[in-house]
């Protein structure tokens, strides 16, 4: 006997299994994925893929958080966002160009920092309509 003839989803109850699982997030998503198919039995995981498009790897882990009682971390955290210099590679040099006409030289010279009299609005000005 397949496992389509055991389980016959009602309209309803598989609006509310889709509807409940968008509601949840992370680990408590996959958990109750996991229980709903757990409570299906055998074949349950292809079911809920088929009639409600959750994904079995999701399932799969929902599991194994229930078998061993704790949360498996998301790995968005993990990989954090790139940087400036990566998403913006000219923005030292556009910025220097603004800046550079209006900067000068420390009057007692004891650094070689260089000064501008420019005010951060000017220069974010500048720099957004910069071309």
């Amino acid at each position: 006997m397949s496992p389509e003839s055991l389980i016959q989803l009602s309209d309803s109850l598989r609006s509310l299994y889709i509807k409940t699982a968008q509601k949840l997030k992370g680990s408590d998503r996959r958990q109750f994925m996991a229980e709903v198919v757990k409570g299906w039995g055998r074949g349950g995981a292809i079911i809920a893929e088929r009639e409600l498009g959750w994904n079995r790897r999701t399932i799969r882990k929902g599991m194994l958080e229930l078998e061993h009682g704790m949360s498996i971390a998301d790995s968005f955290r993990l990989r954090g966002s790139k940087s400036t210099e990566h998403r913006l590679p000219n923005l030292l040099e556009d910025i220097r160009s603004i800046v550079e006409p209006q900067s000068q030289t420390d009057p007692s010279f004891d650094s070689t920092r260089l000064y501008t009299s420019s005010s951060c609005i000017v220069s974010w000005s500048s720099l957004t309509n910069f071309n």
